[in-house]
């Protein structure tokens, strides 16, 4: 009877550790240039169609061809915090990307990060959240055509 309330317990505790993990959800600003110039976001990121970020200056706008949102969640089970972030943020830039060749634009501007509905804009920065199997970006731009493209 003891060994089965001591497995018990154990189990009840290994429970509980193992959900407060998965329920983690810790909020990182990290590096925009460190994420755009991992080896991966350098092999699938179009050369010729350009991002611009908060109220970065952009050449001037020929055409406005609509907003849109990107929320990007990857898998973070046993990568770094810093490396799930990256990947989501490779997500979420490369889905902003798709739906600027599908609406014919050069650049995505006003690039802000949009967690939760939470528009924050900032140029050297992104919001990502990390908990113990995801993480998860999400991004907010507008798509236009831009003179000198």
């Amino acid at each position: 009877m003891k060994k089965t309330t001591a497995l018990l317990i154990a189990v009840a505790i290994s429970l509980s550790i193992t959900s407060a993990a998965y329920a983690r959800n810790t909020q990182y600003f990290l590096p925009i240039n460190n994420a755009m110039n991992t080896k991966a976001a350098q092999e699938k990121l179009d050369k010729s169609l350009k991002f611009f970020f908060g109220d970065q200056q952009h050449p001037p706008i020929l055409t406005n061809l609509g907003s849109g949102v990107s929320n990007r969640k990857t898998n973070s089970f046993s990568k770094s915090d810093l490396n799930a972030c990256n990947w989501g943020f490779l997500s979420a830039i490369l889905s902003l990307q798709d739906r600027a060749h599908q609406l014919g634009a050069n650049a995505v501007v006003h690039i802000v990060s949009y967690y939760d509905k939470n528009e924050i804009a900032n140029q050297a920065n992104f919001e990502c959240h990390a908990g113990g199997v995801v993480a998860g970006v999400a991004l907010k731009g507008d798509f236009v055509k831009i003179a000198g493209r």
